[in-house]
């Protein structure tokens, strides 16, 4: 094992050097026992915690630790949009505050290269220029989205063990295990003080990349005295432990053991070790293999480059070469995971796929949990290939999906190794941080002591006590709608909903500019309302009532286009109404002559 690190440190560095990716100086030893808090002016002694996003929700890490005229990001992720956003692409923290300080900035840290931690980062560097920091994959991931966005930023390697001073932070990567290579938890000093954020993580002791977390080291922070500690709460609701990604390969094995036909495996390309051993075990039945999926060449192309992946050139097959390989000598790793509209295997379901056609027979492995919201989705896919005559494995039934996240006995290996003064829930819905708020009183910390915060809040740190500042800065999500970034508010939101359960109706009117008479007889226009070849005579009561209305307004009434609006939409919505119990959105287009 110890060979293969220094062999994918090697890796790293020549990616790094090709990529003009600076390496920060590893101090592993020095760095560690000289890194300890030293006192300051009384002037000095605090602080600010602001999360701007991850609070009360899963998606859109974003959390700032401000200290005098100096300002540290942890993490800049995104959040996909609920079900009523409708056309919104994705969800970003509001940069407000930060646009507002951004001479304050000094630095960005990434946990890991989950979108839910890096998505956001192309939308903030399009409005402040700020050097990132983070592990050779995160960066790698990272540098492939600015380039699709025309991007470009200062961007240094660190890895773990990895001490580094940006401005007057003091920051340490500390390995984690989660559903991601080279994931860390970060410590955080300052004069004022010391905070811990753990970033995502679970406690697993027999990882596939032999590196476990880091819990001497947890221990030994919490010796030398943590302020604050920020944590993970996805799965603080899930007694016992996380199992080990070990559970998945023993189980992809017993499948490729008694499986004779071509195997299909859907899961996350940034679960760079999971995939390899899959991989591995293709190798071992004699399988060839093909990738199919955009984000999923990318990565596994990225991880190759990194050292991540050493597998032989020789057990890959080009996608669009299959056709003559046996199936039962053939395993395809694909995007699709969720269901995905535009994925690799939906397009296999729907029969779009250039390079693939499903089979009777074929067996599809769904080697991941559904991210909420995605469950219908997901369940379209699986009936389609059930319809196909398709085997497939779900995580429900089998395991060959684990979460990334700490159940609670891990949760209080962290709060007992760490025991902080102060403790900030993160990364969950409302539920999840009662929860962890509520272990963490368990374990003995006091109440008083704990913080369920809101995106945007602050929590002012000073050296005796602790405050929650509310709304201390903006902590919506903004809404990114193509190219348009928070320019669709909620009224437009409104609109939409509105227009995707009734419909819409278009009043054309023509009017004499002069005399305010109607020239000719109004047109109605219906998109998603009703079929007009099949409702005449609705639309034609529809047109009286439009006339009538006109009728009843006063001839200085009939030149001013804003009230000729209002009455035709009153008069029109109460109509239609009462006649369908339906509610369009009505849109009166006035042309004067």
């Amino acid at each position: 094992m110890k060979e293969s690190t220094n062999k994918n440190n090697k890796s790293k560095g020549n990616y790094v050097k090709k990529k003009n990716i600076k390496r920060v100086s590893k101090s592993y030893g020095r760095n560690r026992r000289n890194s300890s808090r030293k006192a300051a002016p009384v002037k000095d002694r605090k602080f600010r915690v602001i999360p701007l996003g991850g609070m009360k929700e899963i998606g859109k890490n974003m959390t700032l630790i401000e200290y005098e005229n100096e300002i540290l990001i942890v993490d800049c992720g995104f959040s996909f949009p609920a079900d009523e956003m409708f056309g919104i692409d994705v969800v970003i923290p509001d940069f407000s505050y930060l646009k507002e300080n951004m001479e304050k900035i000094k630095g960005l840290v990434i946990t890991h290269g989950h979108e839910d931690h890096i998505g956001g980062i192309p939308f903030l560097l399009q409005e402040i220029n700020v050097p990132i920091y983070g592990s050779p994959l995160s960066l790698g991931l990272i540098e492939h989205k600015l380039e699709e966005h025309s991007l470009s930023a200062k961007m240094h390697v660190m890895n773990a063990g990895d001490v580094l001073r940006v401005g007057s932070f003091s920051i340490e990567a500390i390995r984690t295990n989660h559903s991601i290579a080279d994931s860390y938890a970060f410590s955080i000093k300052c004069p004022a003080g010391h905070v811990l954020h753990t970033g995502d993580f679970k406690v697993d002791f027999s990882p596939l990349d032999g590196k476990r977390i880091d819990l001497h080291r947890f221990a030994r922070l919490g010796e030398e005295g943590v302020d604050v500690m920020l944590c993970d709460s996805t799965n603080v609701l899930r007694p016992g432990y996380t199992p080990s990604e070990r559970i998945v390969v023993d189980s992809m094995n017993r499948i490729f053991e008694k499986t004779d036909k071509r195997i299909i495996i859907a899961t996350f390309s940034s679960n760079i070790y999971r995939i390899k051993y899959f991989m591995e075990a293709s190798i071992n039945h004699g399988r060839k293999i093909a990738i199919s999926g955009r984000s999923m060449e990318y990565v596994l192309g990225l991880a190759r480059e990194l050292g991540y992946l050493d597998l032989p050139e020789s057990a890959f097959v080009d996608i669009r070469r299959i056709g003559n390989i046996p199936d039962g000598n053939l395993t395809i790793v694909t995007t699709g995971s969720q269901g995905e509209p535009m994925s690799a295997l939906t397009r296999m379901v729907n029969d779009s796929h250039k390079a693939v056609k499903l089979k009777k027979g074929d067996v599809v492995v769904f080697s991941s949990s559904p991210i909420p919201g995605n469950e219908k989705t997901i369940t379209n896919v699986v009936n389609k290939l059930y319809e196909k005559g398709v085997n497939v494995y779900l995580s429900d039934f089998v395991d060959i999906h684990v979460s990334g996240h700490a159940c609670q006995e891990e949760l209080k290996i962290i709060h007992s190794l760490v025991k902080p003064r102060y403790f900030i829930p993160a990364h969950g819905e409302y539920r999840h941080l009662m929860e962890h708020a509520r272990l963490a009183e368990s374990l003995g910390m006091s109440r008083s002591n704990i913080f369920v915060m809101s995106n945007g809040d602050s929590l002012l740190v000073e050296e005796k006590r602790a405050t929650l500042e509310p709304g201390y800065a903006s902590g919506e999500g903004v809404l990114v709608d193509g190219y348009g970034v928070g320019d669709v508010v909620e009224v437009v939101l409104r609109d939409r909903k509105q227009l995707s359960e009734a419909g819409l109706v278009v009043i054309a009117l023509c009017i004499d500019r002069a005399t305010g008479e109607l020239m000719a007889k109004p047109e109605l226009i219906t998109r998603g309302f009703i079929y007009v070849k099949e409702n005449g005579p609705l639309i034609d009561e529809a047109t009286d009532v439009v006339m009538e209305t006109l009728g009843n307004l006063s001839p200085r009434a009939l030149r001013d286009v804003a009230a000729i609006k209002t009455a035709v939409r009153d008069a029109m919505r109460t109509y239609i109404y009462k006649k369908t119990k339906r509610s369009p959105v009505i849109l009166p287009v006035i042309l004067y002559v």
